[in-house]
């Protein structure tokens, strides 16, 4: 497996520190483990949804954290003292914990667990100063003519 080097991003760039290091901790955490696996689905401009497969997980063995735009799924299974012999154990039910690194105004607005699915749904909320607005364009000479018929 390879791994990249970022060193000469952090001496060449002033401020985009947290970029790198956001490109940094993507690399080491998806080579960390593919379980479970997971979608995501962009459901509309604003919208986006998580589905992330917990087969044999209830929901009280769930939990979905939101922390300085990181989102965390955690699984952790309940401990089963019943003796069962298995021919084959194909379900994998071990603990998990899952990271998504969410963008700025990005947030957790419904979660829902059906059929082995938890599906996540997210949502971008940009603040009303953040949004594009049209200025309009006033001419200085309309306003000298407004200004004579005035007076």
């Amino acid at each position: 497996m390879r791994t990249i080097d970022l060193s000469p991003l952090y001496r060449s760039v002033v401020g985009f520190d947290r970029l790198a290091a956001l490109l940094d901790s993507a690399a080491t955490n998806e080579a960390a483990s593919g379980y479970p696996p997971y979608n995501i689905e962009r459901t509309g401009e604003n919208d986006y949804r998580i589905e992330i497969a917990v087969a044999g997980f209830k929901s009280e063995e769930l939990t979905i954290e939101v922390k300085e735009n990181l989102l965390t799924v955690t699984g952790r299974k309940a401990a089963n003292d019943e003796a069962k012999r298995y021919l084959h154990r194909g379900l994998a039910e071990r603990n998990f914990e899952r990271r998504f690194q969410l963008a700025d105004y990005v947030v957790v607005s419904d979660a829902n667990l059906a059929d082995g699915l938890l599906s996540i749904a997210l949502r971008r909320e940009l603040p009303e100063a953040l949004k594009p607005r049209t200025i309009e364009i006033k001419s200085a000479g309309a306003a000298l003519i407004e200004g004579e018929k005035a007076a």
